[in-house]
This record gives C-alpha cells, sequence and structure tokens, in this order.
C-alpha cells in the first residue's frame, strides 16, 4: 500500500490514516507531497482523485478521504474498530462528528504542530466547541474503561482526535484533567512522537497554514528547524 500526505507540520487529514496503520502495524508506504506555495488550484489535481489528501492505493484500488481509508483499514484489520458493538457504534459516531464538526477549532487552532500560540480570541463558540471535545472524550473514557477512547486499545476513533492532541499542545486550551490526559496519552504514543518531530525538521511553510496560525494569536514559540529559503 502506498499513502499520499501532505506536510506532517500541518495536514491533520494525512495523520488519521497515518497513525491507524502504524499502530496496526500494517506495512505501506509514505508518499509526502507538500502543499502548495503559490496561490491558485488544488495542490494534489491529476495526483490524486479529488485534488486532495490523504489518498491511499493498495495495488488497483484507490481510496481516498480519511474517513474512507479508515474503514478500507478497518477490512484489512479488524482492529481498527473495537470488537463490542457499542463501542463500535459510539466510536464511528464520534469519528463522523469529529469528520463533519468543529468548525471554529479548525479555523482558529489549526493544526501548526511546531508551534505555541496564546489565543488572541476565546469565544464563546470556541470555548463551546472546546468544551464538547472535552465532554466527548470524558464520554467514551468514562464509558468504556479506557485508556483509549472505545476501550483498552487504540482504535480509529482515536486516530481521529490525534491532530486535536496537537493542538492542545499548540494552543493549551481549558480541558479537564481527564481530557487533558488523554490528549498526553496520544501525545505520547512512539508513531505520534515519530510523526511530530518529523514535521518539525520540514523545510516547508505554506503561506495560507502560516497566516491561519499568525491569525490565531501571538506565537509563543516556533520549534520548527528554518524554513528553506524561498525561490526567486
Amino acid at each position: 500500500m502506498r499513502l499520499t500526505i501532505a506536510n506532517k507540520n500541518y495536514s491533520s487529514w494525512s495523520l488519521r490514516p497515518w497513525l491507524l496503520l502504524q499502530m496496526l502495524g500494517l506495512p505501506f508506504e509514505e508518499r509526502l507531497l507538500p502543499f502548495a506555495t503559490s496561490a491558485g488550484g488544488l495542490a494534489y489535481a491529476g495526483r490524486t482523485p479529488n485534488g486532495r489528501v490523504p489518498c491511499l492505493e493498495d495495488g488497483e484500488l484507490v481510496v481516498w478521504d480519511s474517513l474512507a481509508i479508515v474503514e478500507y483499514i478497518a477490512e484489512l484489520a479488524p482492529g481498527a474498530w473495537p470488537g463490542d458493538r457499542a463501542a463500535r457504534a459510539w466510536a464511528r459516531s464520534a469519528c463522523a462528528e469529529m469528520h463533519a464538526g468543529f468548525g471554529r477549532i479548525r479555523d482558529v487552532c489549526t493544526m501548526n504542530c511546531g508551534l505555541r500560540v496564546k489565543v488572541r480570541d476565546w469565544s464563546p463558540a470556541l470555548l463551546a466547541e472546546w468544551a464538547r471535545m472535552d465532554a466527548l472524550w470524558c464520554e467514551g473514557l468514562q464509558r468504556f474503561g479506557g485508556p483509549f477512547l472505545a476501550g483498552p486499545a487504540f482504535t480509529a476513533v482515536d486516530a481521529f482526535f490525534a491532530p486535536v492532541a496537537l493542538r492542545v499542545q499548540s494552543y493549551s486550551p481549558p480541558l479537564s484533567p481527564t481530557a487533558q490526559a488523554y490528549a498526553q496519552r496520544l501525545l505520547d504514543l512512539p508513531p505520534l512522537q515519530d510523526w511530530y518531530q518529523a514535521a518539525l525538521l520540514e523545510p516547508w511553510r505554506d503561506p495560507a497554514h502560516e497566516a491561519e496560525a499568525q491569525a490565531a494569536g501571538d506565537w509563543l514559540q516556533d520549534l520548527r528547524a528554518p524554513a528553506a529559503p524561498s525561490r526567486p
């Protein structure tokens, strides 16, 4: 299998299937194509069916969109979803909510792994979404016993919230001790640490993503390696 992803510093959508494949021990080739650094057009037009990432190729089969890729992975490895039916139903619902919702978190607390940011405006809408995130995590942990969201094993629902753990690290939103501990549990996973360290070393800067992070608030730290010189 080959998984096409974008910059590890920015691409939350790419992280989800990448981390699930890693945690399940399924071998795959990684193809990283950095975001376009100039305006206009889709960055991956002609390289993936929808001109976006992630995209998984398995022989002649091509699967795109992170949720569809996770479902395909589940056909190869049943451990991608919890074995218990109730836990599996909850996990799928939580994944769908993450996939389609939390728009304010996405807009304000964009994924930029190497930054530590003091958010300028904790608006009621933004705080409400972080409160919902907290409640959702606490519900899964309490209902299914932890240490992961749907029980004792890491599954697809944890992969879907791994990018949020990186946002917690960058933006320090108000969270309960239970939710904070869960985010740290994800951050401590060796494959997620590998992703994070690789993100810090990337030389690319995408203007659109950088502008989003600038709009979020004051940068307290930028832990990334120096950017590559821009082309004339």
